[in-house]
């Protein structure tokens, strides 16, 4: 009897565990209800005052980001889908507009200069993509004339070839898809909009918002695409 009931018992504990195992979550309704009004992921952020956004380690006109605001706007940014342009709510009544305009641009130049930390990680590892493709090129012609010449040894080429083929999957599948994910996550920080409001109002964006904040996306960023060009030439230059 004892033994039946303990088989039964071990019978319901894989099965709930498989339960869980096949639960579905419901990612898409959680976003659309918190963040997507009209084609615009909206991040809400309740703050007390000046501090919550700009590090108290900071000086005037040295001014940084709280760590825990940054990891909060990005956590939230990443929830929401990569084709939607984000808003920056920030909601509270304590800001004088000096502190408002501080905020603001210390927002964006923040996420400007990460955005530059990653395009600059994504030229070295295009650096080491390119190294890597035409290393394994040369290594399977040398393999190959190994197999031609049957008294070069081929075993040391054979583990050159190996690697460099390994180390080109892992840049395609794993960690070029890693930097590509970040570079967008980035770049659309570096766009980010932010509003202030004294309490928190459901968005409710009209179609001329929505051509606006696209149209001045896009301005910025073919700016930025003129501006890094015309460095390039003034560097060529020198």
């Amino acid at each position: 009897m004892a033994n039946r009931h303990r088989s039964k018992h071990n019978r319901s504990k894989r099965n709930i565990t498989k339960l869980f195992e096949e639960r579905r979550g419901n990612l898409d309704s959680r976003v659309k209800r918190d963040y997507i009004r009209n084609g615009i992921a909206t991040i809400p952020c309740n703050i007390s005052d000046y501090n919550d956004v700009i590090s108290t380690y900071s000086v005037d006109g040295f001014e940084t980001l709280a760590p825990e605001f940054e990891d909060y706007v990005k956590s939230s940014a990443e929830v929401a889908t990569p084709e939607h342009p984000l808003v920056l709510n920030i909601i509270g009544d304590s800001l004088s507009e000096k502190e408002k305009k501080t905020i603001a641009d210390v927002i964006m130049e923040d996420f400007a200069y990460d955005l530059g930390i990653v395009e600059k990680e994504e030229k070295r590892h295009m650096r080491i993509f390119l190294g890597m493709f035409f290393g394994l090129l040369i290594s399977g012609v040398l393999l190959y004339l190994t197999h031609v010449l049957a008294e070069v040894p081929r075993e040391l080429f054979f583990i050159l070839f190996w690697f460099m083929g390994d180390t080109l999957c892992d840049y395609i599948f794993l960690t070029g898809h890693d930097l590509r994910r970040d570079r967008l996550l980035a770049g659309r920080l570096a766009s980010i909009r932010v509003m202030f409001s004294d309490s928190f109002k459901d968005p409710a964006y009209t179609k001329n918002d929505v051509d606006r904040l696209y149209s001045e996306i896009e301005k910025e960023v073919e700016e930025t695409i003129r501006e890094e060009k015309s460095a390039e030439t003034d560097d060529s230059i020198v």
